[in-house]
């Protein structure tokens, strides 16, 4: 019955996705109030569609349905209930249905907080989301139809990919998917600003939130994920240029890219242009990554699907809606008329420096995730590009980004004084670089590091050094700089905050890479081992019971001295179904870093190899991401983005020859 149901509930939301792209978008040009009007109720009514279709996944996973092939080959009755609910979307028909409900979820919002846009914008923009919402849900149906059944029904499942069952990767993909699918709204008013003709108040003030929702989530979606490959796959790394962590990647530059030029926008009604664009690539982007992991091109931890036929559909879904944006910002956007003038020295100027970073940067992941693929497409030819090209293309480009950022909020709107700016940033550029030369004098590290840590340093310094500028701190009386401190506006505490959090990310990437520890030996049961000033003494081993798993876990001491200061238990895990095996790895976290100890294979009598990594600092990577994410939750926060836009005359663009 679920199955059936949420089949026949998948099918209704299609036709409905069809009425809401087209008939709207008719009456937007003909100016019928009465068929626009269908666009909000045409939103809702897709939208309750796809989420009963998916609570009817849901059910059947919960109540252990094996007559429906998506359930039987990804469930088991054993599995913890947090597993079940979360292998509905931990495979490739599951995470799909996932997408077109987020997609659906965002058109929903749209119809029921849009009503101060003007009415043809408003039905233009649903009707680009109802095109976007068809397309994918007749890629489920004719492709990837998770109601399928099985007969005769198997008595039991096949059980969950091992890595998938774990809580990190039951939270990683719905804050992933809504960041990706969060860019469809700036995706769908771009598109219909340049069919409409109007850039106006209501378009940037729309846009700007809705980008900066679906950036934080991206970056918890993306901090999550690396998290989760740093502690399960027992490797000890935390991101390794696979094409799929870069397909996440690539949106997320382009994302912070457009939040940045939709500032601009907001406050001096220019780089329209900019915006328009980076909200087209931004979503063209997540597109791209949702055609790498379900096409088949990639063999990956990550991906999903291995059918050419999918590829090809996901393919035609891509060439479609990012060659047709493309084509008509082409046709349209030469005609529209730019806004206020700035100076090169000056936040615009500062901002647009910054988008030009990011797009190189992104180009250069871009280059480097598709050439192997479109050389070995074209040639036949089979090449790996990994960390020896990023680190030569991406890292020179982000060096003078993070040299430049701190400047960009000390100077004013349209026309600054960089020498001004920089006396104030002058403290904190003499700490970053005496921190710099003293970690490089006393710890004897790589020179790349201490550069790295000095100019995290300079991120935060430069931070802490606008908000004294701007309380006036030790100019005023200490009352006049705390009002000024609690009356800054949230958008401002957003911004320090997220620049701080990359600084944070910047020293923990510094600190990992050029003062990583590795110790890999064979141990037998009261034999130690040195690292990081640590003494690790092997206890031994001992087998433990699971809802759905057997570990074999070692106990292992660790000493400072004499004094005990942890223990630690990594294990080697089998789940039963499958007879599949994991490696659990135990972690203890200190001030200075994490002890990282990962099992091996048995070498021996009472013998099995030990890893051991010392990774200093390494949290600071995740606790930057959370500080950034913080930070736009700051900036979303502020009054301004929870106001209607007012109606003013909107600019408009000449008609398309």
């Amino acid at each position: 019955m679920y199955a059936e149901l949420g089949h026949f509930a998948l099918t209704l939301a299609l036709a409905v996705a069809l009425v809401q792209a087209t008939l709207p978008h008719w009456g937007a040009s003909r100016g019928d109030r009465s068929l626009m009007a269908l666009a909000p109720s045409s939103a809702l009514l897709g939208f309750a569609l796809v989420a009963l279709s998916f609570v009817c996944l849901v059910a059947g996973y919960l109540g252990s349905d094996f007559s429906i092939t998506n359930v039987w080959e990804n469930s088991h009755s054993a599995k913890p209930l947090i597993y079940k609910i979360s292998g509905t979307w931990g495979n490739h028909e599951g995470s799909m249905l996932l997408w077109v409900l987020i997609l659906a979820l965002c058109a929903a919002l749209v119809a029921l907080f849009g009503g101060n846009l003007p009415e043809r914008l408003h039905a233009r923009v649903l009707a680009i989301q109802g095109a976007l919402s068809a397309l994918f849900l007749a890629f489920i149906l004719f492709t990837s139809n998770p109601f399928l059944r099985l007969f005769p029904p198997p008595a039991e499942g096949r059980d969950l990919n091992p890595v998938l069952q774990d809580p990190g990767l039951a939270i990683h993909p719905p804050l992933l998917y809504v960041g990706y699918v969060g860019f469809s709204i700036a995706f769908a008013f771009a598109v219909a600003a340049l069919i409409e003709g109007r850039i106006d108040a209501a378009w940037a003030r729309w846009v700007r939130p809705w980008s900066l929702l679906s950036w934080i989530f991206l970056t918890l979606g993306i901090a999550m994920g690396s998290y989760w490959a740093y502690y399960e796959l027992g490797w000890g790394g935390w991101w390794f240029w696979d094409p799929v962590e870069n397909a996440s990647f690539m949106p997320w530059l382009a994302g912070t890219a457009l939040v940045h030029s939709a500032i601009v926008m907001e406050k001096r009604d220019a780089l329209k242009i900019w915006t328009v664009l980076l909200a087209i690539l931004t979503f063209a982007f997540s597109l791209l990554g949702t055609f790498l992991v379900r096409s088949g091109v990639l063999t990956s931890v990550h991906a999903f699907a291995t059918d050419p036929a999918r590829g090809i559909f996901i393919l035609a879904i891509l060439a479609a809606v990012v060659g047709g944006s493309f084509l008509l910002f082409a046709l349209r956007a030469g005609n529209l008329r730019q806004g206020g003038l700035f100076a090169p020295i000056s936040r615009e100027g500062s901002l647009v420096f910054n988008n030009l970073i990011l797009a190189a940067a992104g180009g250069a992941v871009f280059v480097g995730t598709l050439y192997p693929l479109a050389l070995e497409a074209l040639t036949g030819a089979k090449i790996s590009v990994g960390a020896p090209f990023f680190d030569m293309t991406f890292i020179p480009l982000m060096i003078p980004l993070v040299i430049v950022l701190p400047f960009g909020p000390m100077l004013p709107w349209k026309r600054g004084d960089l020498l001004g700016a920089a006396q104030r940033l002058s403290a904190a550029a003499a700490l970053a670089l005496v921190a710099a030369l003293a970690l490089y004098a006393l710890e004897g590290g790589s020179l790349g590091g201490a550069a790295g840590i000095g100019l995290g340093i300079w991120l935060i310094a430069g931070t802490i050094s606008e908000v004294v500028w701007r309380s006036k701190l030790g100019k005023v009386p200490l009352s006049e700089t705390g009002r000024r401190l609690v009356n800054l506006q949230r958008s401002t505490v957003g911004m320090l905050l997220a620049h701080a959090g990359l600084g944070v990310t910047l020293i923990g990437i510094a600190a990992v890479s050029s003062g990583a520890l590795e110790k890999i030996v064979a141990m037998k049961p009261g034999e130690t081992l040195q690292i990081a000033g640590r003494t690790l003494t092997f206890e031994g081993m001992a087998p433990r019971q699971g809802p759905n798993y057997r570990d074999l876990v070692g106990h292992f001491v660790v000493r400072e001295g004499n004094r005990v200061v942890a223990e630690i238990d990594p294990a080697k895990r089998i789940f039963v179904a499958s007879g599949r095996q994991t490696t659990e790895a135990g972690i203890k976290s200190f001030i200075d870093g994490d002890l990282y100890v990962s099992l091996g294979d048995g070498a021996g009598t009472n013998a099995i190899v030990v890893r051991t990594y010392y990774k200093p600092l390494i949290p600071l990577i995740w606790l930057g991401a959370v500080v950034m994410a913080l930070g736009g939750v700051f900036s979303l926060s502020d009054r301004r983005f929870r106001v209607g836009a007012p109606r003013r005359a909107a600019t408009r663009l000449a008609p398309a020859e």
